[in-house]
């Protein structure tokens, strides 16, 4: 326990977000001043809950290998820089919609830098395409991303009624991210040698991931995230407690503050009076969505604007297009910058993200017209 909470305080003294959120909150608490009775209130726990269970089950799977040695099977069958860049473009993005974006990332970009070892590659660029491709495969599920997680919670909408209304901006971004890859990368050859020894499985805990895993969003659809939340806490402390070790807990204090210093900013007078009139249609609402991202992140907009919506649809369309353009629009964008070398890949991923932004506006807008 002693070793767990070191773990999190230093990442809480590393973590420049939540130093930011800490260092808001009593501005903001002077701005709109409310009891300390009242602050709990502002917090969705279920969805605080939702992203616990799903941070440790996502863990479960990576610390237990499964995810690794697919990945390194079909990456290592590949002949081709520009199929390699599909592959890994396909396989982010499918992974994005079950264990989240950023487990996503954590998984995929460390692979390209193994291959990077064994063969020339461009790392930055793939890099880059993994975070554009996480953007687009995470929105399509209610799992896939934070943004989705809160407005599936906080709006009661069915999983499979989530995942309909998102398919097809999701679609159209993966789409466009496909369409980029021959611009961005040729058709030379690889030659991939074989993986040295078969990455070892931990059986018993990948089959304990896999069960838990739609067992847990079973109890989330059905109203029990923190029940459910309580269950897989308990289960991985006696089963595996070192995957309860590696879980970036202080992701779920930044959460936390994100909640509590919107809601205080919602209620500073004029604020939501202001909010309210900007968003009138569906089409506002999608492009205040989309352009407050790129000014707080995508999540931080998603929790501002919610109270203000009317339509979910639209401004979960919104905020998820909110993740390609500058850097900030999403942190699964600053988490595969910062994991990725180089010194050009914050010039590279504007270069391909600030159009991506732009093309999936324009394609979430004729969308929205259309249906």
């Amino acid at each position: 326990m002693r070793r767990l909470l070191g773990q999190i305080l230093n990442r809480i003294v590393r973590d420049g977000l939540l130093l930011a959120l800490v260092a808001a909150l009593p501005v903001l608490l002077w701005l709109a001043p409310v009891r300390l009775a009242d602050l709990p209130p502002l917090v969705d726990w279920k969805t605080v809950s939702a992203l616990a269970g799903l941070m440790v089950l996502s863990r479960g799977l990576e610390v237990s290998g499964l995810l690794e040695r697919v990945a390194r099977w079909v990456l290592l069958r590949l002949r081709s820089l520009r199929a390699l860049a599909v592959t890994q473009v396909l396989f982010a993005a499918a992974l994005s919609a079950v264990v989240t974006n950023d487990v996503a990332l954590f998984v995929t970009v460390p692979l390209t830098l193994g291959l990077a070892r064994l063969v020339a590659l461009p790392i930055g660029r793939l890099v880059v395409f993994q975070a554009l491709a996480v953007n687009a495969g995470s929105a399509v599920s209610p799992v896939g991303n934070p943004q989705n997680l809160f407005l599936w919670q906080s709006r009661e909408a069915g999983f499979w009624e989530f995942t309909l209304a998102m398919l097809p901006i999701s679609a159209g971004m993966l789409a466009l991210v496909l369409a980029l890859v021959p611009l961005a990368f040729a058709r030379a050859g690889l030659d991939l040698p074989p993986a040295r020894a078969p990455i070892p499985l931990a059986g018993g805990l990948m089959a304990l991931s896999l069960v838990s895993y739609p067992l847990f969003l079973w109890a989330v659809n059905a109203g029990f995230a923190l029940a459910g939340a309580g269950v897989i806490l308990a289960v991985f402390a006696i089963a595996c407690s070192r995957v309860l070790r590696g879980v970036d807990w202080a992701l779920l204090l930044v959460f936390v503050l994100m909640f509590v210093n919107l809601g205080l900013l919602g209620q500073i007078p004029g604020v939501a009076v202001r909010a309210a009139a900007l968003m009138q249609g569906d089409l506002a609402v999608f492009a205040l969505g989309a352009g407050l991202s790129q000014a707080m992140s995508n999540v931080p907009a998603a929790i501002f604007l919610a109270p203000f919506a009317e339509d979910w649809r639209a401004l979960a369309w919104g905020v998820n297009v909110g993740g390609f353009g500058l850097a900030i629009g999403s942190l699964a964008n600053l988490i595969a910058l910062r994991l990725a070398p180089g010194r050009g890949i914050w010039r590279d991923f504007h270069l391909w993200s600030v159009p991506m932004l732009l093309a999936s506006a324009l394609l979430g807008a004729l969308l929205l017209a259309l249906t």
